[in-house]
């Protein structure tokens, strides 16, 4: 049954600890997911959690550290000495989670927490795991895996896999090698319970696999799967041994990742922050890009200033800046971020930036067309100045435009450069719009005001 966090239910888990009823709360908390765990100590103080966390068996307490935001989990690990990190959690993990646990102490705790190992294997490929970048495959891949040798026939088959269980929460694939671990295909479980026993692998196997190696950064690894509807993904070094396996959920985080990281710079937040950090984090997080708008907002005042004329001759013509600056900015976005989700899904092809750029300036003269005869209407309707008419309807159409044009190109100019193109997106988008929204629509002003 799905876990449904209440205020009643922490404030009467706040109770039980403050009275020191220990049967109380491990009877609340005892049939939890570790996620849902993770969630309630979100809710504590860290001694709270800590009364929660010493009652729990050692493998749920140490897949509940996993679960928690990573600065939750830099307070627990703190306060614990290292011998307690390494056999109360370590121990208890796969190496891929392990690794990613122990990288986020001091290198000095390191050290100690992995001395403090007893399994030698179980070290050495934490060790192994913590040399590759946190953002390829060999910094997302588990060691854990099961393998079986090509020449091998079904019954040694079958009895091997039986061992290499023992140390593996969820098999997803059995993994076929040859006497130098080189990667040669996938073993179907199906055909190996129907295969006669005394048959070898090597008559058996898929050898259609798809494989990563080491070097592959996260984010294609994450394309990868999600293409070819994969729920484990093999590891292999430049000879193409098998060294590892990404599972799914790993992969999911690094999306999650992603999202969260494109959705701050869409906003104009530069550096991973959450609502919980405290204010100086945040507010350096968020002032670059107030800056910028700041600098934008300067440079529109310059270009009103240029215009103070016309303005002060023809009054009406400000009461339509809001809707130039307005919908300058939102076509600009929009464009941007569809661009910017094609880019990030791989889903763009072999389109050229030329073509791309020709199929939104068809999308921004529909556009521009239909919302310039509306406010064309509008204003003919209401108003008594038809230059103001045709001048509001022709550059909000001239605006439409640019922005659209603009809101594409930049994005896809960052991507060929190697530059995360969601830096194009939100603040930069809107307040170069809001500037050339506001340049374009008092020249047109000036031009028709002129003419009528």
């Amino acid at each position: 049954m799905q876990f449904e966090l209440t205020k009643e239910f922490i404030d009467l888990l706040k109770d039980q600890i403050a009275n020191n009823d220990e049967a109380g709360v491990f009877e609340n908390v005892k049939d939890l997911h570790p996620a849902d765990l993770a969630e309630i100590y979100n809710e504590l103080n860290i001694d709270e959690a800590r009364f929660i966390h010493v009652k729990l068996d050692d493998e749920i307490a140490a897949e509940v550290l996993v679960e928690l935001e990573e600065d939750d989990r830099e307070r627990f690990l703190k306060v614990l000495p290292s011998e307690v990190i390494a056999k109360q959690f370590i121990d208890k993990l796969d190496s891929d989670d392990a690794a990613d646990l122990i990288g986020e102490l001091p290198e000095e705790k390191q050290e100690e927490v992995i001395s403090h190992l007893d399994d030698l294997d179980h070290a050495g490929d934490i060790v192994d795991l913590l040399n590759y970048d946190e953002d390829t495959a060999g910094g997302l891949m588990a060691k854990e895996l099961i393998t079986v040798n090509e020449n091998w026939n079904i019954m040694t088959c079958l009895k091997e896999m039986r061992k290499q269980a023992e140390d593996i929460d969820e098999v997803y694939y059995v993994y076929v090698v040859d006497d130098n671990n080189v990667l040669k295909g996938t073993l179907s479980l199906k055909r190996l319970l129907l295969t006669a026993t005394n048959r070898k692998i090597v008559n058996i196997i898929n050898t259609d696999i798809i494989s990563v190696k080491t070097d592959t950064p996260s984010e294609e690894v994450a394309n990868i799967m999600n293409k070819y509807d994969l729920i484990a993904l093999p590891v292999i070094d430049t000879l193409n041994r098998l060294i590892g396996r990404i599972t799914i959920d790993d992969v999911v985080d690094v999306i999650r990742e992603e999202a969260e990281k494109d959705y701050q710079l869409v906003s104009g937040i530069t550096q991973d922050v959450e609502s919980s950090d405290n204010a100086w984090l945040l507010t350096r997080a968020r002032i670059p890009w107030l800056f910028i708008g700041l600098f934008g907002g300067i440079i529109a005042a310059l270009v009103m200033q240029v215009y103070e004329g016309d303005l002060g001759k023809f009054p009406k013509m400000a009461f339509f800046i809001p809707l130039i600056a307005a919908m300058g900015g939102n076509v600009g976005v929009q464009s941007s971020s569809i661009i910017v989700q094609a880019l990030a899904s791989n889903s763009m092809g072999f389109e050229s930036i030329g073509r791309k750029l020709l199929k939104e300036f068809g999308v921004a003269i529909i556009n521009g067309s239909i919302l310039a005869s509306v406010i064309f209407i509008y204003n003919y309707l209401l108003s008594d100045s038809f230059a103001l008419t045709i001048s509001v309807s022709t550059a909000l159409f001239a605006v439409i435009i640019f922005a659209s044009m603009f809101g594409t190109f930049v994005p896809m100019l960052l991507n060929r450069f190697k530059i995360d193109p969601a830096l194009a997106t939100g603040p930069f988008i809107t307040t170069v719009n809001d500037i050339m929204g506001l340049f374009i629509y008092l020249l047109i002003g000036r031009f028709f005001f002129l003419i009528f």
